[in-house]
């Protein structure tokens, strides 16, 4: 598995979400803080020493509505490994490699944060499975958003050497009767799936600031709707970063000169306003994943520095949900956008080229299909920025009494992600080969650098064909584009 040099630091305190990207899909080693170990150690040294003086959740007692169960005597024998196995029942499809070694690193840096009151050796046995490539079989149903018991227990049980990793392998670890509730009891899994969907989200978003450049550039479109001064009167960061990049791209002023038409239409003039509230909401989704995965949520809370456990509620992923919710509906209403300015892109009065983009013989098609497979995606991501806070369930004889859903909503960022890709790509094909049927002198400014870069990905052939190759190369330079 290829990765970087350079290890990243795992002490439960400084982890970033471009951390866990390197991990899950680059490789990047880990290496387990010192001192993390050591606040880990002594977490786990008073969590052993409390069943002596009270009830400890899962430790003593059985769990959910089985909370009043006390477990002792022959019972507390194998008590760890019995949860581990009744809640290994995850269903469905494998969650990727990529998502798995997300949940690891993820769950690692919870565990090096010191609330859990797992043994040490777990946190070295994450660390060595994560250097050495393995990667657990986990099953992607089981949760609702109160914890990923289901794909943590199927983890636990691979490090415990009851169950086979996919890739690689792991050296058996021992696992205490306090270590099972303490190592399941997070949302790992939920929260490595939102942290590789949100750097998706982000790298799509930069990339269509490149692909409405040139869009604006084919279309002939009215530099004002970017000047500095319409977006000083309302100074919301993310309108006001989009309307600055696209000046960048395109090389304009501060105040640029009026375009071809007075009024552009919205998917041009009010691309600022609608994609700065996606640009926002996925950032702020960002900084809401980067306080979970540094975060002590484990329930219950082992606090050293009170010297006591505490029975609560931090496995709750409300946080969570409504930033992914609002995540994908913003991204949508920008994806809406780039669906409109293909519409623009094969309207002769808007471009003065053939309708759709054709040249060949009268009747030719063009790219008039993109506008469908631009508008199936769109449905694709339409569905999946449907709210999952709208709902909510009752599990565990009535004690669990509200859910989340996180998980969901995680699911649904990822399809949204890869849907938003093909609706860019479609717009990008489309802008491209209006950009070359008209030939314009472009400055040098970054936008011609898009252009270049896209045109050298993209057939030129302009009679009718298929075009599908052409949008699968457009989404593959999408990341190129998005750091232009």
């Amino acid at each position: 598995m290829p990765h970087d040099d350079a290890q990243i630091r795992i002490d439960g305190r400084t982890l970033t979400c471009a951390d866990i990207v390197g991990v899950a899909r680059h490789g990047a080693p880990v290496r387990l803080d010192a001192a993390a170990r050591r606040r880990a150690e002594a977490a786990w040294e008073l969590v052993e020493s409390l069943p002596a003086t009270r009830q400890v959740y899962g430790r003593t007692t059985g769990v959910g509505a089985n909370r009043k169960e006390e477990v002792g005597g022959d019972a507390a024998l194998g008590h760890g490994l019995r949860l581990l196995r009744s809640h290994a029942g995850g269903v469905g499809q494998l969650l990727p490699a990529d998502h798995v070694r997300a949940t690891l690193v993820v769950r690692l840096n919870q565990l090096a944060a010191g609330g859990s009151g797992v043994h040490p050796r777990v946190l070295d046995a994450l660390e060595q499975a994560i250097c050495g490539g393995a990667v657990p079989l986990v099953h992607r149903l089981g949760a609702i958003g109160t914890g990923d018991v289901s794909a943590l227990a199927e983890i636990g049980l691979t490090l415990a050497g009851e169950r086979p990793c996919g890739t690689g392998e792991v050296s058996p670890v021992p696992l205490g009767t306090g270590d099972a509730l303490a190592f399941m009891s997070s949302n790992a899994a939920t929260l490595g799936e939102s942290v590789l969907a949100c750097a998706e989200l982000q790298l799509l978003l930069r990339a269509s600031h490149a692909v409405t450049a040139l869009s604006f550039t084919a279309l002939g479109g009215s530099p004002e709707a970017f000047a500095s001064a319409v977006h000083e009167a309302r100074p919301h960061p993310g309108q006001a970063h989009c309307a600055m990049e696209l000046r960048r791209l395109l090389g304009l002023d501060e105040a640029p000169l009026s375009g071809r038409r007075l009024q552009d239409p919205y998917g041009l003039r009010t691309f600022p306003q609608v994609q700065g509230p996606a640009l926002d909401s996925v950032d702020q989704l960002e900084r809401i994943l980067a306080i979970e995965v540094n975060g002590r949520s484990e329930n219950p809370l082992v606090a050293v520095e009170a010297g006591d456990v505490f029975h609560h509620g931090n496995f709750h992923t409300a946080y969570v949900a409504g930033a992914l919710d609002r995540a994908r509906a913003a991204v949508h209403q920008a994806a809406e956008l780039s669906a409109a300015r293909l519409s623009d892109l094969v309207e002769p009065t808007m471009t003065g080229l053939p309708p759709f983009l054709a040249s060949g013989p009268a009747g030719s098609s063009g790219v008039m299909i993109l506008e469908y497979v631009a508008h199936d995606a769109l449905a694709q991501l339409r569905h999946a920025a449907l709210p999952v806070t709208q709902g909510t369930t009752i599990v565990s004889r009535g004690l669990e009494d509200h859910a989340s859903f996180s998980t969901q909503a995680a699911r649904q960022a990822p399809a949204g992600a890869e849907a938003l890709r093909y609706v860019l790509a479609c717009e990008l094909v489309a802008a491209v080969r209006a950009l070359r049927m008209q030939a314009p002198q472009l400055a040098d400014v970054p936008a011609r650098a898009a252009l270049e870069r896209a045109a050298s990905e993209l057939d030129p052939a302009l009679e009718d064909r298929s075009l599908s190759d052409d949008v699968a190369r457009a989404a593959d330079v999408l990341p190129q584009m998005a750091d232009l």
